[in-house]
């Protein structure tokens, strides 16, 4: 199963080395990663995506708090929260076909960035099961080349669960 992790740290030179050097010394991959500065000054917020079962988490959580710089680990996996991710995809897209990659995009609300002759420059801001979604009806017209930040994440205050909405709709409908 795969964890998303919410990491505070300070933020020091060398913590997010210290981190990957932790995951690598165990044999771990870091699927996605994603570090910016936090709503407080002089912290920042790592958000890792990674593999294992809630023992192994659990263990990693342990080592991330022996680290000096590491303030604060939670495991959001099952928590309600707003997951997004940034993605800027290049499609080809000649005259003949350039309004159906536009229509397309507009289905996910994808915005166009830039536009050449033959290819149209997309960004795609959503959840990652919106990134696997738009590529695979884009493939079709051949993707030249993708760029994807790592999934960021915040816990919903309000805990409302969209995914056990979604869950609920599906079985309605």
């Amino acid at each position: 199963m795969k964890h998303t992790l919410s990491v505070l740290v300070e933020d020091e030179a060398g913590v997010l080395s210290r981190i990957a050097g932790l995951f690598a010394r165990r044999g771990f991959n870091i699927e996605s990663l994603a570090v910016g500065p936090a709503e407080q000054m002089g912290i920042s917020r790592i958000t890792m995506v990674v593999p294992g079962d809630d023992r192994v988490i659990e263990q990693l959580t342990k080592q991330l708090y022996k680290l000096i710089n590491v303030l604060k680990v939670q495991d959001v996996t099952e928590i309600p929260s707003v997951e997004r991710e940034l993605m800027l995809m290049k499609v080809n897209a000649t005259a003949s076909t350039r309004s159906e990659v536009i229509e397309l995009a507009q289905i996910f609300r994808a915005r166009v960035v830039d536009v050449s002759e033959d290819s149209l420059t997309l960004e795609v801001v959503g959840d990652p099961g919106k990134m696997v979604a738009i590529v695979q009806v884009l493939q079709k017209f051949g993707i030249r080349e993708i760029a994807r930040t790592g999934k960021i994440s915040l816990t919903r205050e309000s805990g409302v669960n969209t995914e056990f909405l979604k869950s609920l709709e599906a079985k309605l409908a």
